[in-house]
C-alpha cells in the first residue's frame, strides 16, 4: 500500500498560496507571492530534499503541474533538485488538461478520488502531494492522507489559500518528528489518527 504524503510550505498563519515568486499565484488578487525564500534557510532545504528521497511520484493539480512543468525541464542542472524532479513519475489530476509533456506525466483519468485509491492500492513508493491546495483538500475529506509534511515560516501574511480551509474534517494528527531550524521554520512530519478528542478543565 502506497502512502499519500502531503507536502506543503506554510506561512505561520496558514497560507500556502504562492510560495516560490511573485507570478506564481495572483489568484484572488494574492500580493505576497515569493513570500518563502527570505525566511528559508539551508536546513529547510536539507529536510525537503529527504522528503524526496523517501518518495518515488508526485501527485500535483492542474496549476502546480503547469507551474513546475514550464520551469524544471530547463532548470539549471547543477541544482540538485531538477535531475530529481523530472526523473519522479508525476500523475497529474486536472478536468480540463488532455495531455501532460513533461517527462514521467501521467494525466489522470475519470474521478479523482477513486484514481488515487488504486494509486494506494499499487506496489509502488510513496506519493508526494506538492503544492496543489484544492487537490489536498479533495484528499483530505476522502480520508487519502496518509501524512503530512510541513514546513512552517516564521511569517504572517493574513491572507492567500490555507492548507486547512474553513471546512477542513476535524482530525487529531500524530506527531512523527518535529524540529526548528536556525531559522525559526518549524519542520513538521503529522499522521492522522482519527478524531480528535475534547475535554476541559
Amino acid at each position: 500500500m502506497r502512502k499519500i504524503i502531503v507536502c506543503t510550505f506554510l506561512t505561520l498563519d496558514g497560507v500556502m498560496q504562492a510560495p516560490g515568486g511573485p507570478d506564481e499565484d495572483a489568484q484572488s488578487g494574492f500580493e505576497h507571492g515569493g513570500w518563502q525564500k527570505p525566511v528559508a534557510d539551508d536546513e529547510v532545504g536539507t529536510a525537503i530534499a529527504g522528503w524526496y528521497e523517501s518518495s518515488d511520484a508526485m501527485l500535483l493539480g492542474r496549476k502546480t503541474y503547469e507551474i513546475f512543468a514550464s520551469y524544471w525541464p530547463t532548470a539549471d542542472p547543477d541544482n540538485p533538485f531538477t535531475d530529481r524532479m523530472n526523473s519522479m513519475h508525476k500523475y497529474v489530476a486536472s478536468r480540463t488538461l488532455t495531455s501532460v509533456e513533461w517527462q514521467n506525466s501521467t494525466l489522470l483519468e475519470g474521478d479523482i478520488v477513486d484514481a488515487v485509491r488504486k494509486l494506494k492500492a499499487s506496489d509502488d513508493g510513496n506519493i508526494n502531494v506538492v503544492g496543489s491546495g484544492d487537490l489536498a483538500q479533495t484528499l483530505m475529506r476522502h480520508d487519502l492522507v496518509d501524512e503530512y509534511r510541513l514546513t512552517i515560516h516564521p511569517v504572517i501574511i493574513g491572507t492567500g489559500k490555507r492548507l486547512f480551509a474553513d471546512g477542513a474534517i476535524p482530525t487529531a494528527l500524530e506527531p512523527v518528528s518535529v524540529s526548528t531550524t536556525r531559522g525559526g521554520t518549524i519542520v513538521g512530519v503529522y499522521r492522522p489518527s482519527g478524531k480528535p478528542g475534547y475535554d476541559s478543565y
